[in-house]
């Protein structure tokens, strides 16, 4: 069989191609989309911190507030990026491993949501972050991913049903984190219910819909003390 190409025809093939292409690296590489990936890795590159018993893993979440004053400890790092995604931790990891940690608290989940990548994508790699931090002898510490407010988003249109909807995958995914550590002996702190109203962040934990205050920051503070005291650290 012949096949026949015409200027048309082949004008669209490679359009085609290109397009998969395209399509294929954003999927393979979405993280590094985010511009402030890049940027913060640099600083990881020239802090001098060399070793830290408390690291704080997560998106803008995590990156929000200075967690050695909220802990009044030398002893604590933060890593987080804003707008992170869990694939874009994983490939950051090994700058967590440098620091030879004691113990990791993990913060993640809800940029991949309003990603739309299935909760189960999202699970598997969260879950390989923890292996991960495990088989380094780190103590991983998993906390629920939280809930987005129902005003979240309205500069872009965004509706409080649409937000409803979200957080019914941040349900199903805390569902699935809270299984798995139970049944592997990690420890879970379930942030959510402290701050959560009606199925949403509550509005006197955030300023924006998503991002704490420090009223909010005072609660995550006081679950993180706990879980340290357990920690003996």
């Amino acid at each position: 069989m012949r096949f026949i190409f015409r200027r048309g025809s082949l004008t669209l093939l490679l359009f085609i191609i290109s397009a998969v292409q395209i399509f294929s690296q954003k999927e393979t590489n979405g993280y590094r989309s985010n511009p402030n990936y890049d940027r913060e890795i640099e600083f990881y590159k020239i802090y001098k911190t060399e070793q830290a018993d408390i690291v704080m893993f997560g998106n803008s979440l995590t990156h929000g507030a200075n967690w050695n004053e909220l802990l009044g400890r030398s002893d604590v790092v933060e890593r987080g990026i804003t707008s992170d995604v869990t694939e874009g931790m994983i490939n950051r990891l090994h700058y967590i491993f440098l620091l030879k940690p004691r113990v990791c608290f993990i913060m993640a989940g809800l940029n991949d949501i309003y990603n739309w990548i299935p909760v189960e994508d999202i699970y598997v790699n969260y879950t390989h972050i923890a292996n991960l931090l495990k088989t380094k002898g780190i103590t991983p510490v998993i906390q629920s991913t939280l809930y987005a407010g129902s005003e979240w988003g309205k500069d872009w249109n965004l509706t409080p049903e649409y937000n409803a909807e979200r957080n019914r995958q941040v349900d199903k995914l805390n569902n699935l984190l809270r299984n798995y550590s139970a049944k592997n002996e990690i420890m879970f702190i379930d942030l959510n219910s402290r701050m959560m109203k009606d199925g949403f962040l509550n509005s006197v934990y955030t300023y924006d819909g998503v991002h704490l205050n420090a009223t909010g920051y005072k609660v995550w503070v006081k679950e993180v003390e706990k879980a340290l005291k357990k920690l003996n650290l």
